[in-house]
């Protein structure tokens, strides 16, 4: 099955917030990239509240509910006990749990599964009762030991975290020494029975050959760089680059 395109929509929300104003709607945004065959969207709610707000998430779901009932909804989020309960609220398909301080500005580092992975256990049983698929931040480094500690979490899936990949636009050595463990990663969760997903900084141009090298990736989730390409191209035609970028036919 090609990979599937998630649709982050932090920068937008991040955009609306410069004003005290409605738009751009996440919303309708979010409609015109579903219409143009995005599979989800994801969103990261942070306590400061300073992109997606609490208020956007039961917009977002009755998006999804009302017009798209094949579509995902991916809630990112630190596992904060106020994070948890906003996902037991919101029911989204996929929580996709990352190892952020609350205060950083954007994920950049994947779970320290020695260290870390006896807590997450109750996190994502948890997650897992109330029916939704469980998703591990997870650095792409061909750690063998750390694939297999973090699927005793019981988690479904890791999102290998791409972001050192993506720094990579102008070195194309290194890009392609950076994919390769990243597909060591992958290959490690396949044999351990997990999904793997991607995402940051992953554009239309560095997408093929992290698609060529994990063949089988589930899911992308792109923001920052589909919403400046949606400024040159539109939201629906971007939604259809990056669509093909992920092997998909439009």
């Amino acid at each position: 099955m090609p990979t599937t395109l998630s649709v982050n929509i932090n920068a937008i929300a991040m955009l609306r917030n410069r004003r005290d104003l409605p738009w751009p709607s996440l919303e309708h945004l979010g409609r015109i990239a579903l219409q143009a065959g995005a599979s989800g969207l994801t969103v990261h709610p942070r306590p400061d509240q300073r992109h997606i707000r609490f208020s956007d998430l039961p917009v977002i779901r009755a998006l999804i509910d009302d017009e798209f009932p094949q579509a995902e909804f991916n809630m990112e989020g630190y596992p904060s006990e106020d994070f948890l309960a906003l996902c037991e609220r919101t029911q989204p398909e996929q929580v996709t749990l990352v190892p952020d301080d609350p205060s950083q500005a954007t994920s950049d580092h994947g779970f320290d599964f020695r260290a870390q992975g006896e807590m997450l256990k109750p996190i994502v049983a948890r997650l897992k009762a109330g029916g939704m698929r469980v998703s591990l931040f997870a650095d792409g480094d061909g750690d063998v030991e750390a694939v297999r500690l973090a699927k005793a979490t019981g988690a479904d899936r890791l999102e290998l975290y791409t972001g050192p990949y993506g720094g990579c636009y102008d070195a194309p050595e290194r890009a392609a020494e950076i994919v390769e463990k990243l597909g060591q990663t992958a290959d490690a969760a396949r044999a351990e029975g997990m999904g793997v997903n991607a995402g940051h900084d992953l554009t239309v141009a560095n997408l093929p050959l992290l698609v060529k090298r994990i063949p089988d990736l589930a899911e992308v989730s792109i923001g920052h760089g589909l919403t400046a390409d949606a400024l040159e191209f539109g939201m629906a035609e971007t939604v259809r680059r990056f669509r093909r970028a992920c092997g998909q036919t439009v």
